[in-house]
């Protein structure tokens, strides 16, 4: 991202803000799915990401980092999503039903393992991406969704296991 540009955000310039939304919207927008299935919510989180991001973006050191940066509000904002709407952490056992009715249809690889993470529970879902896709290591996930770390191994190792299943299933 241009310095300039970021600097002119920093000023509250709307032209500027404009074309920043224009280069990340498309990026952030696939963290959103990554972590939420229905549209209307990730639209609302990808808007109050952007909001957290123009209104927070003084507090920037290093311009170099920016797109980093928005990335984490923008998984934070997800995750308090997640955490406001339901509880993320049911029973796995409620959701073993579900994960056998995925469909049976041969999906294309590009929808493919991403939209299989749609079959998993919220609270899988969410730790997957934050361990595998993200690189967060668990201590750090148990901090940030306030639970403990053999919590957050147990949801990944679930998570690794429904996924394999969904593979081998769709022939994949």
């Amino acid at each position: 991202m241009e310095r300039e540009l970021l600097l002119e955000c920093q000023c509250n310039d709307r032209k500027a803000q404009r074309k920043v939304y224009e280069q990340m919207a498309g990026r952030l927008y696939s963290v959103c799915k990554r972590y939420l299935k229905n549209d209307e919510d990730i639209e609302e989180v990808l808007a109050d990401a952007f909001y957290k991001i123009f209104t927070k973006i003084g507090q920037l050191q290093n311009h170099d980092t920016f797109e980093v940066w928005a990335k984490k509000i923008t998984v934070n904002e997800c995750l308090q999503k997640l955490r406001k709407d339901k509880n993320l952490f049911i029973s796995l056992e409620d959701h073993l039903n579900e994960l056998s009715e995925a469909p049976s249809e041969h999906i294309s690889f590009e929808k493919d393992i991403l939209g299989l993470l749609n079959f998993l529970p919220e609270g899988c879902r969410a730790i997957f991406n934050l361990f595998a896709i993200e690189g967060y290591p668990h201590k750090e996930i148990a901090s940030m969704l306030s639970i403990s770390e053999g919590t957050s191994k147990s949801q990944l190792n679930f998570a690794r296991k429904k996924l394999q299943e969904l593979l081998v299933n769709q022939n994949i």
